[in-house]
């Protein structure tokens, strides 16, 4: 699916008074909402769809700031504002208990959903969470040293000379040697970060990793405590959050569900659709046909 055959299956939504593209299917099935990563947007999420969609309601919707929703500027960016918005999107469609798969910038936006949870939160249940590759602990995440460069104080100046062949090196160190992204892929995902001169965002956006640091000690117990079923799918190659995340988690916690996809990188979705998949529904105990 192209990326425009993705917008044109989309909706523009209002929420908190932000314009928020979102893509929703039209099911009775238990819902699915999917999380994507930095610095693309829902589109990440376009090979799985179809088949995902066939045992789940899917939700999924681009982070402000991100591909075609608003990009306020100057803006200060939260993960936690991004929780918000993904809790009144779902209030919006009247769902009351739902399941997650996360990525990347996700896993945080994740980690913020699960930490609510509790007798006194009055939003939708969170049922269950499945992580992709992402900073799900901000001691092992090993970002790239041009997002350490953006998130520093010379972003705002290093920003507008990002380029398409940035980007293109970026990704290709992060994906599998064998499922580095094609010309056209990389395309699309510049189109994303481009979209509503999304470029001057980019700084402000990356204060997710120092936003991380800071809610570490709210954000990791919940991952580890077991009270909301977890799997982590794992591309192992992948230099950012790789196979050195899956060790540290089952350090921590033994009995952690982590499943890799052997020589896939930062973006399994994107690398390895099917395995993804498979992995998913072994989660959720959908048998395969």
């Amino acid at each position: 699916m192209t990326l425009n055959e993705w917008k044109q299956q989309g909706t523009l939504r209002t929420i908190a008074g932000y314009s928020l593209f979102s893509k929703v299917s039209d099911s009775d099935q238990a819902p699915l909402v999917l999380l994507h990563g930095f610095p693309t947007a829902s589109w990440d999420w376009h090979k799985i769809w179809d088949e995902l969609e066939e045992h789940f309601r899917l939700i999924t919707f681009d982070f402000l700031g991100f591909g075609f929703s608003d990009k306020p500027w100057p803006h200060a960016y939260q993960i936690t504002e991004q929780a918000d918005l993904c809790e009144a999107l779902l209030r919006q469609l009247g769902i009351r208990q739902y399941h997650l798969l996360a990525h990347d910038y996700g896993n945080s936006v994740a980690q913020e959903l699960m930490a609510r949870q509790g007798a006194e939160h009055n939003g939708p249940l969170l049922k269950t969470v499945c992580f992709l590759n992402g900073g799900l602990f901000p001691e092992v995440h090993h970002p790239r040293p041009v997002q350490q460069l953006l998130a520093g104080p010379l972003g705002p100046l290093m920003a507008p000379f990002m380029s398409k062949g940035t980007l293109a090196r970026s990704f290709r160190r992060i994906f599998g040697p064998e499922t580095q992204p094609t010309n056209a892929e990389i395309d699309q995902f510049w189109q994303l970060i481009r979209e509503n001169r999304g470029k001057r965002c980019i700084p402000a956006l990356m204060q997710y990793m120092e936003e991380r640091r800071q809610q570490r000690e709210r954000w990791a117990p919940p991952v580890l405590e077991g009270l909301i079923p977890v799997r982590l799918i794992n591309g192992p190659e992948d230099p950012v959050s790789g196979r050195h995340l899956g060790e540290h988690l089952l350090n921590m916690n033994p009995a952690a569900d982590v499943v890799y996809i052997n020589g896939v990188g930062h973006y399994p979705q994107v690398e390895a659709p099917a395995e993804v998949i498979r992995h998913v529904r072994d989660f959720h105990g959908i048998p395969h046909t």
